[in-house]
This record gives C-alpha cells, structure tokens and sequence, in this order.
C-alpha cells in the first residue's frame, strides 16, 4: 500500500511539474525586448571601463582610492556584497526562479557554464599578483584573507555579471534592469574593498560574466525544449539545491556573512521544496 501511494505521489507531482514548466516556460518571451541590448550597452562599458584603468594608469590602476573610500562602509555591508557573488550563492538563489521561470533557470545554468570557462581559464594563463602579495599588508585595508594569486578575472565579479545579467535580459522593466545592474556592480567592486582583487579584475570580469549571460539566454533559446523537460529541469533544481545545502553550515572566509549565506540557504531549499512538493499535494487533495 505505501508502494502504491508513493507511486501515486510520484505521478501526481510529475504531471504537475509538467504543466508548470510548460506554462512558465510560455512565461518566458525567447528575445525579450530590449534584453540583448541592455547586455551589449553594459559589456562595453566594463571593456571601455577596464581598458581606460589599464591603458592610463596600469593595472594596479584606481586600488587605493576605491579601497580606502569603501573604509567608510561597515564591514558587514563588504562582506554581504562579496559573499553574493561566491561559487553557492547564486546557483540558490536559482531556486527562487526555477519554476515558475524554467526557460531562465536553463539560461542561469548555461551562463554559468561559459561564465566558469571564462574565469577559470583566465586565471592560471595570467596568474596575476593580487594586492596582498604586491602592497604591504599595512598600506590598505584588507577583510578576509590575504590572496595572493590568479587575480585575473575578478571570479565573483564574472559570477555576479552572468548572474545579474540574465535577470537583465529577461526583465520587463528598465527600473529593474538598473537594480540588477547595480548589484552586480557592487558585488564587484565588494573585491576591491575588501583588497583581493584590483579595479581592472573586476571590470573584466563583469564584462566576461555579462557576455556569458547573453550567450546563455540564446543558447537557451536555441535549446527551448530542454526547460520543459521534468528530468532536465530537475536536474538544474538539483544541482541549485545542493548549492543553498552547502550554504547552511555557514563557513567560509567572511565571518559576518555567514548569517546572510545560512538564512538564503534554508529560504531557498525552504520555498523549493513548497513549490515542488508540499503545494501540489495541497492541490491535489483540494481537488479531490
């Protein structure tokens, strides 16, 4: 009898997740108005942005003015910012979109692919110093560990550009796209206050991670039928899940983040776990 009504329960969810995803992905318009050139505008300002730094002042160009002016912050502020763009935090907060939003969840995924390909591969091919290993330690303000290696591309910086920039391309609203724009920028510039990273790692890197966004959401334009697969998306979902799991101990190098990374964890595995579970049960007993 339990058998059975597992294999019920199975049933049931299965074809409410099917229903879901084609109606959500019928949400999604394949080239919103406007998306790609927001994306194309702000790309070629973190190039123009980052090469005018390296062209006029080299590339240590723009750290100790922005590093020393972010001193005025709080240090939780900081920390907040550039814990948002880690290597967890935005596959959960992917949960947030997944169902009701499959076709961008395909497109995030996609992103971070190419966004990963990017900063990875830049990094071990220009090693660059990063400020604690060319500044002394005293000469600037430094949260967090001292790196000192693979300072090119600026990671979060190209987590935060393909992250926020596929909620970009999507948007319905310039007020929003702005918000989003503004976000990924603060989490970049979040690197040089906390002195990781130099003003040149971030800039490029925000253009990396934007490029990246663009090339996912064609790509998951290309590949529509893949956001309407209940295995496929599941496998995303899963994917995100096990990202807001690793945030819940709350580790990391940023000790006042740890707070912000744990409630973002619990919410999103809490909301994922309403959305495909509990509320179709719900459903299915009110029907009957």
């Amino acid at each position: 009898m339990t058998e059975g009504l597992i294999a019920t329960w199975r049933r049931e969810l299965g074809s409410d997740l099917q229903r879901a995803l084609a109606v959500g992905a019928a949400r999604t318009p394949l080239d919103p108005p406007g998306g790609g050139g927001w994306l194309a505008a702000w790309a070629l300002a973190c190039l123009t942005v980052g090469l005018t730094l390296w062209l006029a002042g080299g590339y240590h160009a723009g750290f100790s003015g922005l590093n020393a002016a972010a001193d005025s912050y709080p240090a939780w502020v900081l920390q907040w910012l550039t814990a948002v763009g880690g290597d967890a935090a935005p596959f959960a907060l992917g949960l947030f979109l997944a169902r009701r939003y499959p076709r961008v969840l395909l497109a995030l995924m996609l992103a971070a692919i190419l966004a990963s390909a990017y900063s990875r591969g830049l990094k071990p091919l220009f090693d660059a110093a990063r400020p604690p290993a060319v500044l002394a330690l005293a000469d600037f303000n430094l949260i967090g560990p001292a790196l000192r290696r693979a300072s090119f591309p600026s990671g979060h910086s190209v987590a935060a550009g393909a992250f926020c920039g596929v909620l970009v391309y999507y948007a319905r609203w310039s007020e929003t796209r702005v918000l989003w724009v503004l976000l990924a920028t603060l989490v970049g510039l979040s690197r040089v206050a906390v002195g990781v990273h130099w003003p040149v790692d971030v800039a490029f890197g925000l253009a990396g991670g934007v490029l990246a966004a663009w090339i996912g959401a064609r790509l998951a334009a290309r590949w529509g039928a893949l956001a309407t697969r209940p295995r496929v998306h599941l496998t995303l979902v899963a994917i995100c899940a096990l990202s807001a799991i690793a945030l819940l101990p709350g580790g990391g190098d940023y000790p006042l983040a740890r707070p912000l990374l744990q409630a973002l964890g619990g919410a999103a595995l809490a909301y994922a776990l309403a959305g495909y579970v509990v509320m179709p049960l719900v459903r299915r007993q009110g029907a009957d």
